[in-house]
């Protein structure tokens, strides 16, 4: 038999800006955790990862136009670090204010001299439980940023291609780099529909096995994280086709090749949730409908066993009214009170007479197939 799904939903509680506050303000969590940098340098021939304790003067760095670099952010709780984005990299505030407030849809904008797009990642976490977080990118000719504000992620793949250099991520420029990572965020999605896929067919057979009150939870928990990846797999969908559409000189021609698949891929995302979430819908009605059918059963047989003692009861309840036919002072007989009150076999006879309109009471219903 199959067994209960255990996971539960994590509700991300995010703190909004205060109504008429001013625009561009970076916000730092008090929950933020210590900025981890790496900085992936690579070519063709040539791959490197270095940490760093922060960004200050990196720029000066990044000169060498034979190499691409991927500068990788993770955690906010360092206000000089975009203090210095603002001053050496000229990035809009309103850029900053996108990336640190980590409630935003994924969506593509044009800069000029860079480009910003947002994802939103899902994944699994140990525990079972849906993880929803916020990657930001901005993009220049050969440096991309990416910025989370957790150390967990679902991006090792992407960077064991880069290590390993097969393909053209290494050859594909910074605009390769930003669609790998995208594209990895929407095939993880999969990987989550994939796994409450079959979530829903374990609880299908619980259905017709065992069908009990948990089904319902986890159904609902589904469902609910179903919306989820609908609000973002939309705007991703909106984010690749208007990254096909840009003339934007970050993004190179051959890159919009792999952005159309990706395209596609949040297609077909969004018609594999649209089919779970009938399922989950058709698994919660089938446990309804079981219940009631359950409880039909159960009424029936009450109804039955009601039927059958009603005119039981009734026999017994006139002959517990003990009308006497004769007055036992005066002797005188009362001709409108119970003449078998004192019947020899009187008792007997009622018995036999209650187990036959039972027993009759019991072939008909049988006939009538309340039995089956």
């Amino acid at each position: 038999m199959s067994k209960p799904t255990k996971h539960k939903h994590k509700k991300h509680r995010y703190v909004l800006p205060s109504p008429g506050s001013s625009p561009g303000m970076v916000f730092i969590d008090e929950n933020s955790v210590e900025p981890h940098i790496n900085l992936y340098i690579y070519n063709e021939n040539y791959y490197k990862v270095e940490h760093l304790e922060n960004i200050e003067g990196l720029k000066q760095r990044l000169t060498d136009k034979t190499y691409n670099y991927w500068i990788e952010i993770k955690g906010f709780n360092s206000m000089s670090m975009f203090e210095t984005l603002t001053k050496d990299w000229n990035i809009n505030k309103l850029i900053l204010e996108d990336i640190t407030r980590t409630y935003q849809r994924p969506k593509y904008e044009e800069y000029g001299n860079y480009d910003f797009a947002v994802s939103r990642m899902l994944f699994i976490d140990e525990e079972n439980g849906l993880e929803n977080e916020q990657l930001s990118f901005i993009l220049t000719n050969n440096v991309l940023f990416t910025f989370q504000d957790k150390y967990e992620d679902c991006l090792d793949p992407v960077r064991n291609r880069l290590e390993i250099g097969k393909g053209n991520i290494r050859i594909g420029g910074s605009s390769y780099l930003m669609y790998a990572l995208m594209d990895m965020i929407v095939d993880e999605y999969f990987t989550v529909l994939g796994t409450w896929s079959e979530q829903l067919d374990n609880i299908e057979d619980r259905l017709f096995e065992k069908p009990d009150k948990t089904i319902m939870f986890d159904t609902q928990l589904i469902k609910r994280n179903l919306i989820t990846v609908r609000r973002v797999a939309w705007p991703e969908r909106d984010k690749m086709n208007d990254i096909l559409r840009t003339d934007s000189a970050q993004i190179d021609e051959k890159t919009k090749v792999y952005i159309r698949d990706a395209y596609d891929h949040c297609i077909q995302i969004i018609d594999m949730v649209e089919s779970l979430k009938e399922i989950s819908a058709s698994n919660i009605d089938m446990y309804l409908s079981i219940i009631s059918n359950r409880m039909n059963e159960i009424m029936k047989v009450l109804t039955i066993i009601s039927s059958i003692f009603i005119p039981l009861t009734f026999i017994a309840g006139i002959y517990g009214m003990n009308f006497s036919r004769e007055d036992p002072v005066t002797g005188k007989v009362l001709p409108q009170n119970m003449p078998e009150l004192y019947q020899e076999h009187g008792y007997l006879y009622t018995m036999i007479v209650m187990g036959l309109i039972a027993v009759v009471q019991v072939i008909y219903f049988w006939r009538k197939g309340w039995f089956k």
